[in-house]
């Protein structure tokens, strides 16, 4: 894959990857300005999105210690930023302020006076304390669109508490039916809900854009860490407004299909059948040289929901007599749905992976950096990488003197710890 130097707006665009890494892609949210206030991981991630797709992003963060994120490292870059923090706030300007001051609250009034969407993830009420809550900045600004991410939402009896997704993976149920039937619930490998929560804060802020394109208003757009957490159960939560019964905890297996779940080779090589109904039960019973598809207890997948041990049982002997590879050659070869497990390396060493970009190597201040590619493919207005998470503070001149701060005031407000 080429590489190209983000920082040099003449980067050559020779090439599909070339020409999206340039600092001149056009958007499809170019001119739109977004205050982020949020820190961590569930609110950059909707802002990162937005830059992705062309926003100008400014990042507020603390004078001196910046996002918390920034010092969660080992692993980090040549530069010393977190990948955790690199992982969520590319292509993002970062300013210092602190708003516990008159002065900072000024600045940051500014802002979101010149700002199309201001994204927030404090607790309910902690930044109207500053006025700068959505009721305040409003009024300067009725066009503003103020989007919240909070643990709980803006309404309710728990809305004040603080969210995490770890808890709300536990509260919200996702965690019961995860990990294996006989062990411990499992919350899942990454901070899931933290990124959904992040996608749906995203669609909430483009249903705005669009609605304020009719309608001339901004508005306030509230999205709660167990709210998503809780859409996130679809069919296994439908499953229980259905019946009534609680969905138990599965492991690998489907709660609605049979057999759809982890088998291992010989040798304890795991792979994934997902055999969906049941004319691959059939082709299935084939490769494996068994007539269960003939068996009445068989034959339907709410039967063999209802005899679920005993068929996959038998299932898995078959399965253990030959290697990982033999298996997965002659189910695809029969046009069942199989794969292998991959880890972290191989998933994204794949040559599908590589094509679709998901990996995208740049020059960043010098030093070749790796990152996650997005996965928003737009033919017109493609995504771009245009800038490497921003240094602590390193655009804090530049944004000032926009809002018409002269370089005697910045002097002052960086003596009086304010930026």
């Amino acid at each position: 894959m080429d590489k190209v130097d983000i920082n040099n707006s003449s980067a050559n665009k020779n090439g599909d990857i070339a020409n999206k890494v340039s600092n001149d892609a056009q958007g499809a949210l170019q001119g739109i300005k977004v205050l982020d206030l949020s820190r961590v991981l569930a609110g950059p991630s909707s802002t990162q999105i937005l830059a992705d797709l062309g926003a100008e992003v400014i990042k507020i963060e603390r004078p001196r210690i910046g996002d918390e994120t920034r010092h969660w490292a080992p692993p980090a870059f040549s530069d010393d930023t977190s990948a955790y923090y690199a992982t969520i706030n590319r292509n993002k300007k970062s300013l210092t302020v602190d708003i516990t001051t008159a002065e900072g609250q000024t600045i940051i009034k500014k802002l979101a006076a010149a700002s199309d969407i201001v994204v927030e993830n404090f607790k309910v009420g902690g930044l109207k304390k500053y006025g700068l809550d959505y009721e305040r900045l409003k009024k300067d600004n009725p066009c503003l669109i103020y989007a919240s991410l909070t643990g709980f939402g803006q309404t309710g009896p728990d809305a004040k508490l603080p969210g995490y997704d770890y808890i709300i993976q536990g509260l919200s149920g996702l965690m019961s039916i995860t990990g294996p039937s006989d062990g411990e619930p499992h919350k899942v490998g990454v901070a899931v809900v933290d990124l959904f929560a992040g996608l749906q804060l995203t669609i909430g802020i483009q249903a705005a854009l669009i609605a304020r394109a009719h309608t001339g208003r901004g508005q306030h757009v509230d999205v709660a860490l167990l709210d998503s957490a809780l859409s996130m159960l679809a069919n296994v939560g439908m499953n229980h407004l259905a019946s009534g019964d609680v969905p138990p905890r599965l492991g690998n297996q489907h709660p609605n299909i049979v057999p759809y779940q982890v088998f291992a080779g010989k040798g304890s090589q795991h792979f994934i059948l997902a055999c969906g109904n049941d004319q691959q039960f059939a082709r299935l019973c084939e490769v494996l040289e068994a007539d269960w598809h003939q068996d009445d207890l068989y034959t339907s997948n709410p039967a063999r929901v209802a005899n679920r041990k005993q068929l996959c049982d038998q299932i898995a002997d078959k399965f253990a007599q030959q290697p990982r590879a033999h298996w997965l050659q002659a189910l695809s070869q029969a046009g069942i749905p199989c794969g292998p497990i991959n880890d972290i390396a191989e998933a994204l060493a794949m040559p599908q992976a590589q094509a679709r970009e998901m990996v995208v190597d740049f020059i960043a201040q010098g030093s070749p950096v790796k990152a996650l590619g997005n996965p928003i493919k737009l033919s017109e207005s493609p995504v771009s990488y245009r800038t490497p998470p921003p240094t602590l503070s390193e655009h804090t001149d530049e944004t000032l003197a926009a809002l018409g701060y002269d370089s005697g005031m910045i002097a002052k407000l960086k003596a009086d710890g304010i930026v």
